[in-house]
């Protein structure tokens, strides 16, 4: 299964994959306002580096017990430097059990499309869209009483 496109991620999703509640990023993109880019009446999207962004900010916080301001003064001492960049793998929604399930079920529906193209008796497979039964009779109706 391919990764995510990464191009244009909405709050919901980089909030997915920070594992943090909307109210936490919509702090952050005030204390960082180059956070994500606004639309022009559209909600806020995110690329990869914001993504990137956001993750280092959560480790700052949550794993290094850093204030948003000493997370900005960080970030900004480290812009110079070349840190690890994350790959696609990093930003996956599911794990590799998933993946590896999911990657299964993909083969085995190629497999049954395999065979569906294969001619039986000359005759290629066709699919036929189900008609409506209209051979039933109508229910009777119950009569409509008087006003009372």
């Amino acid at each position: 299964m391919a990764a995510p496109k990464l191009e244009r991620l909405k709050a919901a999703d980089v909030c997915q994959i920070a594992q943090v509640q909307p109210y936490v990023l919509r702090t952050w993109e005030a204390e960082f306002p180059d956070l994500g880019q606004v639309t022009a009446g559209g909600p806020r999207i995110y690329g990869r580096a914001d993504v990137e962004r956001v993750l280092k900010i959560r480790e700052l916080v949550y794993v290094e017990g850093l204030t948003l301001s000493g997370a900005r003064r960080r970030l900004e001492e480290s812009r110079d430097d070349d840190g690890p960049v994350a790959t696609a793998a990093d930003f996956s929604l599911v794990d590799d059990t998933t993946r590896a399930r999911l990657q299964s079920v993909r083969e085995g529906l190629q497999g049954l499309l395999a065979l569906l193209e294969r001619p039986v008796n000359g005759v290629p497979f066709a699919l036929v869209a189900a008609t409506a039964v209209t051979d039933r009779p109508a229910a009777a109706k119950p009569a409509r009483r008087g006003k009372r």
